[in-house]
């Protein structure tokens, strides 16, 4: 979409000299050219195949993750089952809520992520990380293995939903709450395979995935690639993008952007100049580093 040119000092222009006098024939050898930093080159090295791949820690807590969601899902279906959780449309009224309050929720926290932090931040600092450096180089999603891509979701899932799954049954809540939850957590923690679909190639999305797409119940491509776009400001929201529109129109990000700044004094990257590290890799960049798999935003447009 955006083509990175890097900055470089240019060795000066030799002038002719004036017509009155003799140019000389002593040969003059030109400066060397300043090399480009790694860091600002526009060809990416390949991704690390093995940086890509789901290891066995992440297997489990994905896995954890999963086991605690259907747990959730499990108990309030027994509950209404039971006759004690009321009606069979409260659960899933309840679950819709989930749903789109999940959606919000993914857009909340990706704005954040975004925009304030940087890999040294406690406890977000990794998340922080990824999300920014997800601008540059937005094919790498597509290829990660699923647990690789959904482990650290599922991990905060494992270890937020069996002592919330406990406290609602202690409380005696109804089966709407627990659906509420699982269909919460459940949605947060498959946002990442969404948004990873809103980066991929047609061709490779699993079926039925582009027709779910389009009919707005996961994010589209073409919406999140407006995310993508200068100054990247827009179109945060990653499990259906229901939130978007309103949430964009009534610039509400940038709204609490000035709260940020009036009361802390910290600027959002998406106030400043772009810079490299938010500009993506061209498709014709990464062909010539071997990699076929990017999603050019410039693309989808025009093929969706």
């Amino acid at each position: 979409m955006y083509t990175l040119t890097p900055r470089c000092h240019l060795p000066p222009l030799r002038r002719s000299p004036p017509p009155c006098q003799v140019a000389s024939t002593t040969t003059t050898t030109s400066p060397a050219p300043v090399p480009v930093p790694s860091s600002l080159s526009a060809v990416p090295p390949r991704a690390d195949p093995d940086e890509l791949r789901s290891t066995w820690p992440q297997r489990a807590w994905t896995l954890a993750g999963t086991a605690a969601i259907l747990s959730s899902l499990s108990t309030s279906a027994s509950l209404v089952a039971a006759g004690s959780g009321g009606s069979p449309a409260e659960p899933l009224a309840a679950a819709l809520a989930a749903y789109s309050l999940a959606d919000l929720a993914t857009g909340v926290y990706h704005w954040f992520v975004d925009n304030y932090g940087d890999a040294d931040t406690p406890v977000f600092g990794l998340q922080i990380a990824a999300f920014q450096g997800h601008h540059r180089y937005p094919s790498t999603i597509t290829r990660r293995e699923p647990c690789n891509n959904l482990h650290a979701l599922a991990r905060a899932a494992a270890l937020a939903l069996a002592p919330t799954d406990a406290a609602l049954s202690a409380a005696g809540c109804p089966a709407a709450a627990h659906a509420f939850v699982g269909a919460f957590a459940a949605c947060v923690v498959l946002s990442q395979q969404f948004h990873a679909w809103a980066h991929e190639k047609r061709r490779r999305l699993p079926p039925g995935v582009e027709a779910l797409q389009g009919a707005g119940v996961l994010v589209s491509r073409a919406m999140h690639a407006a995310h993508h776009r200068q100054p990247y400001n827009t179109n945060y929201c990653i499990v259906s993008g229901m939130w978007n529109g309103v949430l964009d129109r009534y610039r509400v990000f940038e709204a609490l952007e000035m709260v940020v700044y009036f009361r802390t004094g910290i600027r959002p990257r998406s106030w400043d100049e772009t810079d490299a590290s938010w500009t993506e890799v061209t498709g014709a960049e990464h062909a010539a580093a071997g990699d076929d798999g990017l999603l050019q935003t410039a693309s989808i447009n025009s093929s969706d």
